[in-house]
């Protein structure tokens, strides 16, 4: 590689990119796993992604920027409205779109829906068929046939974002779509997203992994204190905002175990991604109604 690609010479291409497509399609997984590092976190429940997700991949010649979004689903709640929100207003900029839908267990509403945005468009569409891992080879062929009918995409290409089949055939594919331009973001960078961001996704999810259904929608996260001025160690104090009574005793479960649990797994990403010791203290507060107060959501960063 020469050092005209490496900073973005003559035939470097450069452009932003939007992870688009149902909830629970593997967005995020994907996105992490084309960066080769966590930034987004996931999780088994639908709408884990509340916000839009900067990656920057780079590759010999290119450089891309994703922008992982928010499922797009028909809403109700006021947080759900914000979500598709967010990910509709990512389309308006980029200059490609990669629509994700999921092979063994598809959406057919949202999936509309978010080609009928789609439709719209000027910037060029390449479909991603996911979860290739968990469906027959006849299927497949039935669903990529489907689609070729449905919509003129530049490209379509299956994929397993957990396992990594079909990445790199994707990155070539959108790579060949972006225009000639020099890089955004310097050749280390990952993302523009701050580090107590990040943390504070990553405590989320594990309130996702380890509670049941009803708390992960009615869970918020923020950081009250993000200290690091000794090299050797980061502070984090953070709070877990409920809706009801109820659901902070499921959080904090029998003597506190549960709590417990969120915040050791919690911390060892958050070392991972620091690259130092963490001190994470957690607490867990009740606001009525969160999900569906304007002003909350505001103060939530949503």
């Amino acid at each position: 590689m020469t050092d005209a690609i490496q900073t973005g010479g003559e035939g470097f291409r450069s452009g932003f990119a939007a992870i688009v497509g149902p909830p629970n399609v593997g967005k995020s997984t994907l996105l992490n796993r084309m960066l080769g590092e966590k930034i987004a976190i996931t999780s088994r429940k639908a709408q884990t992604t509340r916000n839009r997700i900067l990656g920057v991949v780079h590759r010999p010649g290119a450089q891309m920027v994703f922008l992982d979004t928010p499922g797009i689903h028909k809403a109700e709640k006021a947080l759900n409205v914000r979500m598709v929100e967010t990910a509709l207003t990512s389309l308006g900029d980029v200059d490609a779109v990669l629509f994700i839908i999921d092979a063994a267990q598809p959406d057919p509403a949202s999936e509309e829906m978010t080609a009928e945005a789609l439709d719209k468009l000027r910037a060029p569409v390449i479909l991603v068929v996911n979860k290739i891992d968990l469906v027959q080879k006849p299927l497949l062929l039935k669903i990529i046939d489907r689609w070729r009918q449905r919509a003129d995409f530049r490209a379509i290409v299956p994929v397993s974002a957990s396992h990594g089949d079909g990445v790199d055939p994707l990155l070539d594919a959108l790579a060949a779509e972006l225009p000639q331009g020099p890089p955004y973001f310097p050749e280390d960078a990952v993302t523009d997203m701050p580090e107590r961001f990040i943390a504070a996704e990553m405590i989320r999810e594990k309130v996702f992994r380890f509670t049941g259904q009803e708390i992960p929608y009615s869970a918020a996260v923020t950081i009250d204190e993000f200290d690091e001025r000794r090299e050797d160690l980061i502070r984090i104090h953070a709070t877990v905002h409920v809706e009801r009574d109820s659901q902070k005793g499921i959080v904090i479960g029998k003597k506190g175990a549960k709590l417990k649990t969120i915040g050791e797994e919690a911390r060892k990403e958050i070392e991972r991604m620091v690259g130092t010791q963490v001190f994470l203290k957690l607490f867990v507060r009740v606001q009525k109604n969160w999900s569906r107060d304007t002003r909350a959501l505001r103060k939530f960063g949503y």
